[in-house]
């Protein structure tokens, strides 16, 4: 019987080394296989969210990009069809051409533009608004220029080049003076982006326009400038160089290297190493040119991979762990079933070392059972750690707000020290010291909003209380009087009743009016009979107060998406402030509604009345 036992035992456990050794195997190859998984999933998803950032960043670059084109574009067809330009063109008289000098000198002065220049028929240019410097264009000949031959063909014409004078990149917008049968000249804008390439730079990452050859016209890396992202035909490369629309630059390509996935480049950048970036692109409405935007990947990409691999590697490890688990119990049931068969069999003969054996069997289970215990308490305690970094995250995002929140305050803190400052220089002190009360007070608004948003992420949002609709309204007008000095008269606000209170939050209900009176006024701006109402109505269980303006009202493009997110007439507006808005209301069980038309915009606020 001993020699049964025995071999029993020698066969368990030859199998249970089989078993341990197919298991390491099959762990071993699976995780290889998953982390190379989560590798290629992380690489994804790293560059998925970077081209989510940078198609973001770059359409709102491409924004500003259109706003600056569209501006100066209307003043060559204003411009050739004024009475001055054509009086110039068809008398000789150099009364004619000096005043025109002069007119063409105060445009550029209240304009972008960097030169307007008016051209005869025979290509000369009779007058210019940088004819007082060496650098005048005017009696130069610009028959070879495309904007002159296009613009007296076709009406019209956009042309970027070297200024042949100035030895300056811009954008040439031209318009024919005269019917196409008998025209008399060419008037020319020309637009120079420095201080869009200025804004451009301190993003730090690469930003760069490129034409329908491939090559590079406005770029926040000024070494970039006429060098190409493709290379140039020698047929096209000659044309170009014979037009001498970039003067002598080589245009030589770019230090690019396209790697192999996607829109990745390799590219090296003037004073530092090369790295990868992600390449966007996106074309420029109104032009043949298409913007390019380089976004950094490879310390995005090398730390989506390694979490998800660190991921990876934790369900792993709890996987292997259970499977372990699973594999060493089954072991364990298989050698007590066999112990148990030779103790069934010795029974009659071997009862003490059967019951010995039960002894030994019933101890080992017990230290399994510690053993699963110990490892469960383990679990609890990750578990415990990965919410505390999960609150953690939520409180990372709760801190973004904060930027928006505070703005106003800062802008009327920035108001009042300048005030303090001219108040200062002219030696009163009296104003000067009521604009320091002032920006103290507002410090203290500035710490009691991070309070709040250190309140809202913990528990979600501020606690709703009763608030005196006078003072909600009162604090608004407060933080927008150093904005709209001079212009706030045009804010009415109806008498409101007696003690009459809403639920919310006082900093919050003022933060919306804050974004409803400022678009009002906004709106009403250019307006020489602005007004913006303030009224209030009271029903059973809700307060009713309107803003309403006589502005133009709201575009139906606008209206559409009004509380969307970036969604803006404005052209330095983030189109956060309507959702923020409607975001609050709708924390104390309100809601906002919008009336509009030719004759104005009304935005009725819907709250609770105290008590209710």
């Amino acid at each position: 019987m001993d020699v049964t036992a025995n071999r029993t035992a020698a066969d368990l456990s030859r199998s249970t080394r089989r078993q341990w050794l197919v298991f390491t195997v099959l762990l071993l190859a699976l995780s290889l296989g998953a982390l190379h998984a989560a590798g290629v999933y992380g690489r994804s998803s790293a560059l998925s969210m970077l081209e989510e950032q940078g198609r973001t960043e770059a359409n709102l670059k491409v924004a500003l990009l259109r706003a600056v084109l569209e501006r100066p574009r209307a003043l060559p067809f204003l411009l050739s069809r004024d009475r001055d330009v054509t009086d110039a063109l068809t008398d000789n008289a150099q009364a004619k051409r000096r005043f025109l000098d002069r007119k063409l000198e105060e445009l550029v002065a209240g304009t972008s533009a960097a030169v307007i220049y008016v051209i005869d028929a025979s290509g000369i240019a009779i007058s210019a608004s940088n004819w007082r410097e060496p650098t005048s264009f005017v009696g130069n000949d610009y028959t070879f220029r495309a904007y002159f031959s296009r613009a007296m063909q076709q009406g019209t014409a956009e042309h970027f080049a070297l200024g042949s004078v100035s030895k300056r990149p811009g954008l040439y917008i031209s318009h024919r003076i005269g019917p196409v049968d008998a025209p008399l000249g060419v008037v020319v804008v020309k637009m120079e982006f420095d201080q869009l390439e200025k804004d451009w730079r301190e993003t730090q990452r690469p930003s760069y326009v490129v034409d329908a050859h491939h090559i590079v016209l406005i770029t926040s890396i000024p070494s970039w400038r006429f060098m190409s992202t493709e290379p140039l035909p020698a047929e096209s490369l000659a044309a170009i160089r014979e037009s001498l629309q970039f003067g002598a630059a080589p245009l030589l390509p770019l230090p690019f290297e396209r790697q192999a996935e996607g829109n990745l480049v390799r590219a090296l950048l003037p004073g530092g190493g090369a790295e990868t970036y992600l390449r966007i692109t996106a074309p420029v409405a109104s032009t043949p040119w298409q913007f390019e935007y380089l976004v950094p990947a490879g310390r995005a990409v090398a730390a989506g991979m390694r979490e998800a691999r660190l991921l990876t590697l934790l369900l792993l490890g709890a996987g292997a762990f259970l499977a372990a688990l699973w594999l060493r119990r089954r072991q364990v049931a298989r050698a007590n079933a066999a112990r148990e068969q030779a103790a069934r069999e010795e029974l009659e003969r071997r009862v003490i070392e059967r019951t010995s054996d039960l002894s030994r069997a019933r101890d080992h289970l017990e230290a399994e059972i510690a053993d699963h215990r110990m490892t469960e308490t383990k679990l609890q305690a990750t578990q415990q750690d990965l919410v505390q970094a999960n609150r953690l995250a939520i409180l990372g995002q709760v801190a973004a707000g904060v930027a928006h929140e505070i703005n106003q305050p800062l802008a009327t803190i920035r108001a009042y020290a300048d005030n303090a400052k001219v108040f200062l220089g002219r030696g009163k002190s009296g104003p000067v010291l009521e604009n320091l009360d002032h920006i103290a007070g507002l410090t203290e608004r500035i710490a009691t909003i991070t309070e709040d948003l250190k309140a809202l992420a913990r528990k979600g949002r501020t606690a709703e209380e009763p608030v005196a609709l006078r003072d909600v309204i009162d604090g608004a007008v407060l933080l927008l009087r150093s904005r709209f000095t001079g212009r706030l008269e045009r804010l009415k606000i109806a008498p409101l009743p007696a003690n009459l209170t809403v639920r919310g939050n006082r900093l919050r209900l003022e933060q919306v009016l804050i974004n409803l009176f400022q678009n009002a006024l906004e709106a009403v701006e250019a307006q020489d009979d602005g007004r913006v109402d303030v009224t209030v109505a009271v029903s059973e269980r809700d307060i009713v107060l309107d803003v309403s303006d006589n502005g133009p009202g709201l575009p139906e493009a606008i209206l559409a998406q009004l509380f969307e997110p970036f969604n803006t007439s404005k052209e330095k507006g983030l189109g956060l402030g309507l959702v923020i808005a409607k975001d609050i209301v709708s924390d104390y069980g309100g809601r906002i509604e919008v009336e509009t038309n030719a004759s104005g915009a009304t935005f009725r606020v819907h709250l609770r009345k105290a008590g209710t």
